[in-house]
């Protein structure tokens, strides 16, 4: 080998070192920068089985969820219209669809659904869809594919049932039926939380709870189900209200750790919720 070709080949060494050097030092600082989590996801892992989504969906998820609890209403509701949502929207609350659909459920101003901006208000749009769901006698019994379009009409009856899995694993972990079963991996909050916002999308979503705010952390006074449905919409919600940590009922959930739910003192009747300060 000439001298030529070895200082060459040493030069090129030299600087994939280089790069390499560099690429993990932009690797380290962006992880120092996000808090570790450069892609975030929400999981509902119900036995043996785990679904992701992005924060955004999952917070409409737990909002969904929240309805059917306000209104009394079986886990059941909760999978078919997460299905649906996930088929219709992919659980985002979209201002344009088909002709004039819109919103999570892509409902249709022309099919008297309401105007379009009751549409595209979530709230409103869920609980039109649980009104004509809890019209369908025997609805909780029926497979999800047929009760979602026994609301829905949709051309494509068939799709709704490829999302029963998801839509009933954050369905049980939103209602608060299967404890500890969603967690988010997030990145640091980039913004100051607001307990008393918090507690008016608490009003918003579940109705009134008993809550009080003091500093920089909510108590919200709620236990078994409901307390798992409440810690849980916490956790969904995170994201959009820069939420770090929930406890409840021995159990622990921290935006830094990126742990999921851990073992911990805390009160199994109600809620504590921590905002970034």
């Amino acid at each position: 080998m000439s001298r030529r070709r070895r200082v060459r080949g040493a030069v090129v060494l030299v600087l994939t070192i280089a790069l390499l050097a560099a690429g993990a030092l932009g690797i380290s600082s962006l992880l120092q920068r996000t808090g570790g989590v450069v892609n975030e996801t929400c999981t509902a892992t119900v036995g043996s089985d785990s679904y992701d989504l992005d924060p955004d969906q999952a917070a409409n998820a737990a909002l969904i969820s929240a309805v059917s609890v306000k209104r009394g209403l079986p886990a059941r509701a909760a999978s078919i219209a997460l299905a649906t949502a996930i088929q219709e929207s992919k659980l985002r609350n979209i201002t344009y669809g088909d002709r004039d659909s819109l919103g999570l459920f892509q409902q249709r101003p022309s099919q008297g659904w309401g105007t379009a901006a009751q549409i595209k208000d979530p709230v409103y749009a869920t609980n039109a869809f649980y009104d004509v769901l809890v019209k369908i006698q025997g609805y909780h019994d029926l497979p999800i594919t047929a009760a979602a379009q026994e609301v829905q009409r949709s051309g494509y009856p068939q799709a709704y049932a490829d999302h029963e899995p998801e839509g009933r694993a954050y369905a049980s972990a939103l209602t608060g039926q299967s404890p500890a079963a969603l967690s988010c991996a997030l990145r640091k909050a980039t913004g100051t939380g607001s307990p008393k916002a918090v507690a008016a999308s608490l009003d918003r979503a579940f109705g009134p709870l008993t809550a009080s705010a003091s500093g920089s952390g909510l108590t919200v006074t709620a236990s078994d189900a409901l307390g798992w449905a409440v810690a849980q919409w916490a956790v969904a919600n995170a994201k959009e209200l820069n939420i770090t940590a929930v406890s409840f009922d021995g159990q622990n959930w921290s935006r830094a750790d990126h742990k999921g739910w851990q073992k911990a003192s805390a009160a199994a009747d109600r809620v504590l919720i921590t905002v970034a300060g």
